[in-house]
Order: C-alpha cells, then sequence, then structure tokens
C-alpha cells in the first residue's frame, strides 16, 4: 500500500478519468444509470466537461483503481449539500480497505468546502454496496421505483444520506 494514494483530478487528467470511468461501466454495468455505450461516444470536451465536479480516483502507482465524484449542490439553500456519484473499486481491490479510503478523502474534502450532508442513489440490489454505505454512516431514506430500465426490468434505487457533523468521522 505504499505507492496507493487517492488524488483530484485536473483537466490534464483526462486519459486516467477516461480509463477509469470506461472500466467501471464496463466491469460493473448494473451499478451506474448511465451506459459503456453513453460514455464511450463521447467527445473529449464532454468529457472534460464532466471532470468539472470533484473526481478522485484511488491510484495504485500510475494505475487507478477506483473512482469517486462529488457534486456539490448549487445555491444559498442546498449549499450544505453534495451527492457523490460514479463510485466504482475495482474488483480485485475490493475488501482491501481502499473503498474506506476514498470515502474517507471525499468525506473530508466534502467537509472541508461546507458540506454537511452527503447523499447517493444505489441500486436496491447492490447489497454489498449498501453495506458498505451503512457501515461509514448512511442510511436509506426513500427509494426510487424504475429508476433505471434495464434488458427491459425496472430497477428502483435506494436514496442514501450521511449527515457530516464536524466530530464525526465519515
Amino acid at each position: 500500500m505504499d505507492d496507493v494514494r487517492v488524488v483530484e483530478l485536473k483537466a490534464e487528467d483526462l486519459p486516467i478519468f477516461k480509463k477509469i470511468r470506461l472500466e467501471s461501466l464496463k466491469m460493473a454495468p448494473s451499478a451506474f444509470a448511465n451506459t459503456f455505450a453513453d460514455w464511450s461516444s463521447l467527445s473529449d470536451e464532454e468529457w472534460q466537461s464532466r471532470m468539472k465536479c470533484h473526481v478522485f480516483v484511488t491510484l495504485k502507482g500510475q494505475e487507478p483503481v477506483g473512482i469517486m465524484g462529488l457534486l456539490p449542490q448549487l445555491g444559498e439553500k442546498r449549499s450544505h449539500r453534495a451527492t457523490i456519484i460514479m463510485v466504482y473499486m475495482r474488483e480485485s481491490e475490493r475488501g482491501s480497505g481502499l473503498a474506506r479510503h476514498l470515502l474517507q478523502v471525499v468525506t473530508d474534502f466534502a467537509r472541508q468546502i461546507g458540506v454537511r450532508q452527503l447523499e447517493l442513489n444505489v441500486n436496491h440490489s447492490n447489497a454489498r454496496a449498501i453495506r458498505f454505505y451503512e457501515r461509514h454512516g448512511f442510511e436509506t431514506v426513500g427509494r426510487i421505483p424504475a429508476a433505471t430500465i434495464e434488458d427491459g426490468h425496472k430497477v428502483d434505487e435506494l436514496i442514501m444520506v450521511h449527515q457530516l457533523d464536524e466530530k464525526s468521522p465519515g
């Protein structure tokens, strides 16, 4: 774990973003509302615009193995909220603590920019992800019926929220 680090991607990191995002969509298609086809045909300009949210990547050496985005809400009344998006950890790294570390870095960053509530949506059948989020302070507050249609089947998403206070760990 000496050569493992979490970094926030910058514009010049576009190749890293493309690599891990396309891998995530290919390897875990049911985990996302978007598909590999949705993203693989994007122009570089569109990729760059999607990096305007805060995108964090776990790197082992120079190899991206995980990704998590943070999309802060806009406006005075909602600026205390942010949505976690694009969550993925390479299968070979799951259970290693890297996902926990990535979430901690994103949570710490969120606190630094004034976020007090993290939100996310997760496929209702993704029990492993749901348990992970629950272990880290998220609770289910709602359900979106038929949030996506996958292979002709309606897929619900759970809405999960984590209230951050100044003292508690993420």
